[in-house]
């Protein structure tokens, strides 16, 4: 892929109008207020495995409306005293997979909890948490994107990012978790989420890293790339001209452009001048709308969507290291 989005100097200074629902503060105070009254303490059950290094816990907490999602929690052995905490989210139809696909942030000595993503799974990394969803959620296009788009209520991205918020409100009650000193990362959907989980607590996140970050200004990015996830948006408005409308009001209570003025943390995000999956446009949109005043784009003018690969994760661990660990 060549370069086709803004060029580097546009996309620094990229703030396009936005599309804010009138309540869009009102709509997320309910979702969690919903969420949160219906939870219950996180269960953490130790789990054996052959890695000496590393104690393992297979956790289930509850998410949206108190439906149960599960997660890993990784902890270097040995470790002395409460720990900083690494909230991670994972890309788009990955679950969580396997404990030992995640080591990077325990090897730096982080307390590290993996948080499963309801209904995916299926494509890569399987999952274990399923989406129950509303009944009668109407049409949709095979995938994630058009799952209930019709209202915001029935969304599925409301409720995946009501997951993500009490993923890290639940980080407090894990063993070996200091959640006083708490950061969220993901890469892709992962990148999206922890932006959400940054916006909708701020109070709790004390760092994010957000690699190539998904659903930043949808509105745009449906217009110009022919890639999925993005795309099963085009394929639905083309056979479902008369929903359009509609289906962009309920995208519009979940696009990062309009979340991330709330957030406070310090934010890492990496951006690929080459991504025709997360075009630049769309993550500077939302990063130069972030709230906090400490935020950095490594930008990577070679790369697609793999948006950093080894040279960011090494960056993120020495981010994270200068907050949580100064």
């Amino acid at each position: 892929m060549a370069l086709f989005d803004l060029p580097l100097d546009q996309l620094r200074a990229y703030r396009p109008e936005p599309h804010i629902p009138g309540d869009l503060d009102s709509f997320w105070a309910e979702t969690l207020a919903e969420a949160r009254s219906a939870g219950a303490r996180p269960v953490a059950t130790p789990l054996e495995t052959p890695f000496a290094n590393v104690r393992t816990y297979d956790v289930t907490f509850t998410g949206f409306a108190g439906q149960p999602v599960k997660g890993w929690l990784n902890v270097p052995a040995g470790a002395d005293g409460p720990l900083p905490v690494v909230v991670e989210f994972i890309g788009y139809g990955g679950g969580r997979g396997l404990p030992h696909e995640w080591l990077l942030w325990p090897s730096a000595g982080y307390a590290h909890f993996v948080m499963d993503t309801r209904g995916q799974g299926a494509s890569w990394r399987g999952g274990d948490t399923p989406d129950p969803g509303p009944d009668g959620a109407g049409p949709s296009h095979p995938g994630f994107m058009t799952r209930g788009i019709l209202d915001p209520y029935t969304y599925y991205y409301r409720r995946l990012f009501a997951d993500a918020a009490r993923a890290v409100e639940s980080a407090a009650d894990l063993p070996g978790v200091d959640a006083s000193r708490l950061a969220v990362a993901g890469s892709s959907q992962g990148g999206a989420l922890s932006l959400a989980a940054a916006s909708l607590v701020p109070s709790l996140v004390h760092a994010v890293v957000s690699q190539v970050p998904f659903l930043c200004h949808i509105r745009r990015m449906v217009t110009l790339v022919d890639t999925d996830p993005f795309h099963e948006l085009v394929r639905f408005f083309r056979v479902n001209p008369h929903r359009v409308a509609a289906a962009q009001r309920t995208l519009d209570y979940i696009d990062l452009l309009h979340l991330t003025p709330a957030a406070t943390a310090p934010l890492l995000a990496s951006a690929a001048l080459m991504d025709a999956t997360c075009p630049p446009s769309g993550i500077f949109a939302a990063v130069n709308a972030y709230g906090g005043t400490e935020k950095t784009v490594e930008v990577y003018e070679w790369d697609g969507h793999e948006g950093g690969r080894a040279d960011f994760a090494g960056k993120s661990v020495a981010f994270v290291n200068g907050l949580l660990k100064a």
